[in-house]
């Protein structure tokens, strides 16, 4: 019997309590890489509960990474606290500046009326009524008389306190939070604060942040995104979206974590922790942070682009102590800030709850959306990743991809080649997104895509 105990007065569902006890138990060396579970149903009987409780709990375990069903044999440990191998090569060093982009890679055509991009959530028409309430609020509210707080307003740093900690495991005092105008903002606060040295990127990744280190005067490296990383080399921070790899949509499993964690003490690195759609999850509940692993090592960075809209121009930073002092010394010296009138409505749409209905509704519209995309494409293509969030991720060779692209083109839509996310990888595709687009744009595009990949 594990030694667990639910606690059925608490207002933590079951389920998410016996998760977090079983990924403590592997965390302090108690289960180690291949001790065998009990079963789902004779652990069920041991707590004296149902066995959807335990079900529900071994299936968020396993998509964590922490657990593995083995068919006709049961459920073993995966992961470690303490790797004791690097499998994957060193990282290798780039160009600070790439010489040159795919032909096509960022111009957008002449006539074109919907992107599919990853970028563009779905926004439900009914809530618009709050929306509305909330910018009448702050049209009445006093603004600040000088320059606001550079940790952003307290009380909507109380509200993500809250969220975050309901949400994504993490237990913050307010005063940890420094609100920002967005991921890139965030890192842009980041990462003077660094010692000298390049940033391990994921390749492929996020155009935006290896835009930005290189705007910063720093190299670039390439961090292979879907291989355990044990060597950091001489970077001094690797930025990564383990809860859904940009734009692969893999989920970093546990052990790789603990791997790249151990990499970062190693060289004496940071994790940057970009969690942008992290409550996007259909299956299971959202992959708890990585920063849970080891708060004094992670950057984490959360953003309200893909919960509100892109515009409203606000995300979140929680950095190491020492960073975070750095990062608000130069931010009150050089009044640095997210606007105030966004996060006066920010504060209104969390209090209100209008941002938790706002997700229901497009994880119920994307959980729709998904199998629909994966149901036309796979018969010409490989999925890269589970299905999660607002956009997937089609492997299939470059010359189909352009020609897929170019006729989604032609019929009025703007889809992104996976090349373009990509620097030393080599992996080809198509990145199809289903958040900004109406059922029936959707159907268009998935028809102009398969027909000229049918062709």
């Amino acid at each position: 019997m594990l030694p667990v105990t639910l606690d059925r007065t608490s207002g933590e569902p079951l389920p998410a309590q016996l998760a977090g006890q079983v990924r403590a138990l592997v965390l302090s060396g108690t289960l180690g890489t291949g001790d065998r579970l009990p079963s789902s149903r004779a652990l069920a009987a041991d707590l004296g509960v149902s066995r959807a409780v335990t079900e529900q709990a071994y299936d968020q375990l396993t998509a964590e990474g922490w657990l593995e069903a083995r068919r006709g044999s049961g459920t073993y440990v995966t992961a470690t606290r303490t790797p004791t191998t690097a499998v994957a090569p060193r990282v290798t060093s780039r160009p600070t500046r790439p010489t040159s982009r795919p032909t096509g890679a960022t111009s957008r055509p002449t006539g074109a009326t919907s992107r599919l991009d990853t970028g563009t959530p779905f926004f439900d028409p009914r809530l618009e009524p709050g929306w509305r309430r909330a910018w009448r609020e702050v049209s009445v509210a006093a603004p600040p008389r000088g320059y606001d707080d550079p940790r952003g307003l307290l009380e909507l740093r109380e509200a993500l306190a809250a969220r975050l900690g309901r949400t994504r495991g993490l237990e913050l005092h307010p005063d940890e939070i420094i609100v920002t105008a967005g991921t890139t903002d965030g890192l842009r606060a980041l990462l003077p604060e660094l010692r000298p040295g390049p940033v391990a990127v994921e390749d492929p990744g996020y155009r935006a942040a290896a835009e930005t280190v290189l705007t910063y005067g720093r190299e670039v490296v390439d961090l292979p995104a879907v291989e355990t990383v044990g060597d950091l080399g001489d970077a001094v921070a690797a930025y990564v979206t383990p809860a859904h790899q940009h734009p692969l949509g893999r989920v970093m499993p546990a052990a790789d974590r603990l791997a790249l964690l151990e990499a970062a003490r190693g060289a004496d690195a940071v994790v940057i922790e970009d969690d942008y759609d992290s409550e996007f999850r259909y299956d299971v509940a959202p992959v708890p942070a990585m920063a849970r692993l080891d708060r004094g090592r992670v950057v984490y960075l959360g953003t309200a682009a893909k919960s509100v809209v892109p515009t409203l121009r606000l995300g979140w930073l929680v950095a190491p102590p020492d960073l975070h002092e750095l990062i608000l010394r130069r931010r009150t010296i050089t009044h640095a800030g997210a606007a105030w009138p966004s996060q006066r409505a920010l504060l209104t749409l969390l209090r209100d709850g209008w941002l938790d209905r706002a997700v229901r509704s497009a994880r119920r519209v994307y959980a729709e959306r998904a199998p629909r995309v994966a149901e036309a494409m796979s018969p010409y293509a490989t999925l890269a990743g589970p299905l999660a969030g607002m956009y997937s991720t089609w492997l299939l060779p470059e010359a189909d991809a352009r020609r897929a692209r170019d006729a989604a083109r032609v019929a009025g839509f703007e889809i992104n080649l996976l090349s373009t996310y990509a620097r030393s990888s080599g992996l080809t595709g198509l990145v199809i997104g289903f958040g900004g687009v109406t059922e029936a744009e959707l159907d268009q595009a998935l028809a102009a895509l398969t027909g000229a990949l049918a062709r």
